[in-house]
């Protein structure tokens, strides 16, 4: 389980010190290596999204290849991958991963699958939203490099970046990885069920599957302005305002749902568009 990515999104790593400390307290029966690695250490304390530049989108074959390391974001990838390597495929009979993030614009919580291996038969036992294919289109990602490293798993989006209970909705979802992956008997928990019904019951959707039609990509010195108010998911039609891009308006040519909306002054990336897949 990876978290803080982005620096600023720290509930992963307060989740993921839940879950070591409950599984050292109570030693539960499972037969499995739990193994939880904290992102890019830098930006996490100085609570920013990156140092140079975006660690989740770092993970090029071009970049892990070459060893490049010539930012900040770079060196912790290879630091990260160091670890990684000390539990290769040979030596388990199966690997998961699930990576932990949130989003800058309010959303419910949700799963990014990417569509290989077996990662969208995974992401299907967990109750929650399944975004489909985002790192099939943002290449770099985490997620996209444990993928083709042989690894079955999803990112997990808690909510909003300001959301009380996006920690919660992290451990949670941890709990249910590990129930699934090594058939972990959660009575075994102390903080069972609370920890896990706080997420599954209360926060999370029920379980719809969506898949991403459009990106609109931001250059180096766009100026970019959403319109205020969209939460993750939201519906948009056709003709509606979306955001200001270099004084320029951008609406919507789709019937369908935005997702992820840029509201913070870091990233690339400034709108997904989203369809419901029957």
């Amino acid at each position: 389980m990876t978290a803080a990515v982005h620096g600023n999104e720290a509930s992963g790593v307060e989740a993921l010190k839940r879950v070591f400390t409950a599984l050292q307290n109570t030693k539960p029966k499972i037969n499995v290596c739990v193994v939880g690695v904290i992102g890019n250490k830098s930006a996490l304390e100085k609570d920013v999204r990156y140092i140079d530049e975006d660690l989740n989108r770092t993970w090029t074959e071009d970049n892990i290849s070459n060893e490049k390391k010539e930012t900040s974001e770079k060196t912790e990838m290879h630091e990260i991958i160091e670890v990684l390597e000390q539990f290769p495929e040979a030596k388990y009979s199966k690997r998961y991963f699930m990576d932990c993030h949130k989003t800058s614009s309010d959303s419910l919580p949700y799963v990014s699958v990417q569509l290989v291996n077996d990662n969208n038969k995974w992401a299907q036992n967990f109750p929650t939203y399944i975004v489909q294919g985002f790192s099939d289109i943002v290449y770099g990602a985490i997620d996209h490099y444990l993928s083709r490293s042989g690894l079955t798993g999803f990112t997990f989006e808690a909510g909003q970046h300001t959301n009380k209970n996006s920690t919660e909705n992290h451990e949670g979802m941890m709990w249910l990885a590990l129930k699934e992956a090594c058939d972990l008997d959660l009575t075994q928990i102390p903080q069972y069920p609370l920890c896990v019904e706080k997420f599954s019951v209360k926060n999370a959707p029920d379980q719809k599957t969506f898949r991403i039609i459009y990106r609109h990509g931001l250059e180096e010195n766009n100026s970019f302005e959403m319109k205020s108010g969209f939460k993750n998911f939201q519906k948009i039609y056709k003709g509606d305002l979306i955001a200001l891009q270099n004084g320029k308006e951008i609406k919507s040519e789709w019937d369908a749902r935005i997702f992820i909306p840029l509201y913070q002054s870091q990233g690339n990336d400034g709108f997904f568009v989203i369809e419901e897949v029957k």
